[in-house]
């Protein structure tokens, strides 16, 4: 069995940063091992304009660790009414990388997302103009669906029709869970790809229930069959370019977690290459760590490989079971107490 491993350095294609105190206690974990992070814009209120990009951007970079070789990518919000003219000046200004959509209400901070995808027709067809990935949080918010049906509810009929109007625009499917998910993409061809967090690749729905409820396993799009696990792991580790690492590591306290209405998030940032290393040697696919982490991502966004590396080495190690914030609450992280077998090398 392999004992070492060393890759090119990994980027994280979706990570939760939050801001103010939290900012600063939890992004020099998705700083240590990755050199490029996309950031999320649902903050409160959310990144909308070039300005509150370009600020928070600043915000990131004053709180990493200066020995740190970290660069955050940003993202903008769309609502609504966004101006289409502030999405061109800030992606060919290179404020921002990419644009989020939201569906309304899907997740957290997600109030002022996109109503109808309608509403956003003249920026979509802007983007597409100028070649700005737009990066969808692929749920409905129709509360009459199922919550386990509502990325494959949404592939079909919002996601498809958007795909045929704009045939050109780069999209990234956030963080998939289904089978249905992984087929769609492999279908759609060269201008669609996804990213695949590290828990929807250890968890089912049923780890959510395993000797009571598992609030800190809660997340959305949350996490399903074991069928759906399965195929993840399966476009994971296959090798396909469409696929690529994002960890949608989203951290809240353990108070928020732990209430009558808990929220959705795992902070997996703590443990993230050493998840994603177990899952690919459990699949006997060390092989294709690198692609997965490290080469499909600049691709499909056309930016450089990293030129640095990252080693893990196999190592039994147990990830404590709470992070101490400076406030004097606490996070969970994703793994807390449980046996890993891979350990990223200082």
């Amino acid at each position: 069995m392999t004992q070492e491993i060393t890759i090119t350095r990994p980027d994280d294609w979706h990570v939760h940063l939050r801001d103010g105190q939290m900012l600063k206690d939890v992004v020099n974990y998705t700083a240590k091992q990755f050199h490029r992070a996309i950031v999320m814009p649902n903050l409160k209120p959310p990144i909308t304009t070039v300005d509150a990009a370009m600020a928070y951007r600043n915000r990131i970079r004053e709180a990493v660790d200066p020995t740190l070789d970290f660069q955050p990518l940003m993202t903008a919000y769309l609502t609504d009414d966004i101006d289409p003219a502030e999405i061109t000046r800030g992606f060919e200004s290179g404020a921002w990388t990419a644009a989020k959509m939201y569906p309304a209400n899907a997740t957290t901070n997600s109030s002022s997302g996109v109503t109808d995808v309608r509403n956003i027709e003249a920026v979509l067809a802007r983007m597409e103009e100028i070649d700005m990935p737009l990066l969808i949080h692929g749920e409905v918010t129709d509360h009459t669906v199922d919550i386990f049906d509502r990325e494959a509810v949404f592939i079909e009929t919002i996601l498809k029709p958007l795909i045929e109007r704009h045939p050109d625009l780069r999209v990234v499917l956030e963080h998939i869970t289904t089978r249905q998910a992984v087929d769609f993409v492999r279908a759609a061809g060269p201008k669609v790809a996804a990213t695949i967090t590290a828990h929807h690749l250890m968890i089912n729905r049923t780890d959510l229930f395993r000797g009571g409820i598992r609030p800190h396993l809660y997340c959305l799009p949350i996490a399903k069959r074991e069928e759906h696990r399965l195929a993840l792991r399966e476009a994971a580790t296959s090798g396909d370019t469409a696929f690529f690492l994002g960890t949608d590591t989203a951290p809240h306290k353990v108070t928020d977690k732990e209430s009558d209405c808990g929220c959705a998030g795992i902070f997996s940032a703590p443990v993230a290459i050493e998840s994603y290393a177990q899952v690919f040697a459990e699949e006997q696919a060390l092989d294709q760590l690198e692609g997965f982490a490290s080469t499909h991502g600049p691709a499909f966004y056309r930016l450089p490989r990293n030129s640095s590396t990252l080693t893990l080495r196999a190592e039994e190690w147990s990830p404590p079971l709470s992070i101490r914030l400076n406030d004097g609450d606490s996070i969970r992280p994703f793994c807390a107490g449980d046996t890993l077998h891979w350990k990223m090398v200082d």
